[in-house]
């Protein structure tokens, strides 16, 4: 799924987003939107890793969608 699915279809991906990365906040996960640099800022603030790791996860997670 691309950055374009995510965005439309993200009332389903959030619940997913929230199981891959359960310190993600229902504030976080509504900031994002879909925004996928917002989240991956997140990403990093939350569990203390590099931006190139969190940017990587993401990938991951979203092949995985």
């Amino acid at each position: 799924m691309d950055a374009e699915q995510i965005k439309a279809n993200w009332n389903k991906v959030k619940g997913d987003i929230k199981k891959q990365w359960g310190k993600l906040t229902d504030d976080d996960l509504a900031e994002a939107e879909g925004h996928r640099d917002y989240l991956i800022g997140k990403i990093q603030e939350r569990y203390g890793i590099a931006k190139d790791e969190a940017r990587r996860q993401l990938d991951e997670f979203e092949k995985k969608l």
